[in-house]
């Protein structure tokens, strides 16, 4: 790959060879070794191997996402409407267009949380947990649960690693990345939801409610 580049630094001009500088696409595999996949510098910037920072963060508009089962189902056996309380926990990560979950705590975590704050002076979370509990109305011979979804937002950036000596033949790589992750409640006017959904047993289910002590019972199975 040719390619001369030329960043301007207090005045002056370094210019960057194909030697020092190399750029791959989001999710490219390597090249008979020629060059790295965004996995490996991922790699290497959570490792500190490779100098890194998350430039030219742009935030997109929250959206909600799909919801997703927080409960225990409850099947109701009986032959009349039941209700009953249910405790639920979700805890929603980030996730990186090239690959992989953005770990709480991680080298990743830090180097986006201080390009975000520095260019928004907003704080960004990799992970949002939230935990209560909700009373869940089910029908004769169906099964319920809770569901919630979360508000959600994207980062757009590119990852810039740089090498004390080269790797891959370069001094500089660039990998473009989009973190999708939680936002708070609220965000851009999109509120998180917690809904109670239910369905009809299928005819294992109804098995189960004919055997035994769940016989003209309600009760509990992890989903």
């Amino acid at each position: 790959m040719t390619m001369n580049r030329a960043l301007r630094y207090g005045g002056r001009t370094l210019a960057l060879t194909a030697t020092t500088l190399g750029v791959i696409a989001a999710a490219v595999p390597a090249v008979a070794d020629e060059q790295p996949t965004a996995e490996q510098i991922m790699a290497d910037c959570a490792s500190g191997e490779g100098k890194c920072s998350f430039n030219s963060p742009e935030i997109g508009e929250a959206y909600v996402g799909e919801p997703r089962q927080v409960s225990e189902l409850l099947y109701n056996c009986t032959a009349s409407p039941a209700s009953q309380s249910m405790s639920w926990a979700d805890t929603v990560g980030s996730s990186h267009s090239v690959g992989g979950s953005v770990t709480a705590g991680g080298g990743i975590e830090g180097i986006i949380t201080a390009s975000v704050t520095a260019t928004y002076n907003y704080t960004w979370q990799s992970s949002h947990t939230e935990t209560s509990s909700f009373t869940v109305n089910v029908q004769p011979g169906e099964v319920g649960w809770i569901s919630r979804a979360q508000v959600m937002q994207q980062i757009a950036g590119t990852w810039q690693t740089h090498y004390d000596d080269p790797k891959w033949g370069h001094y500089y790589w660039f990998v473009p990345d989009v973190i999708t992750g939680p936002a708070p409640n609220g965000t851009d006017g999109k509120h998180s939801a917690v809904v109670v959904e239910s369905r009809k047993m299928t005819a294992a289910e109804k098995k189960l409610c004919s055997t035994g002590s769940t016989q003209d019972k309600v009760f509990t199975r992890g989903g």
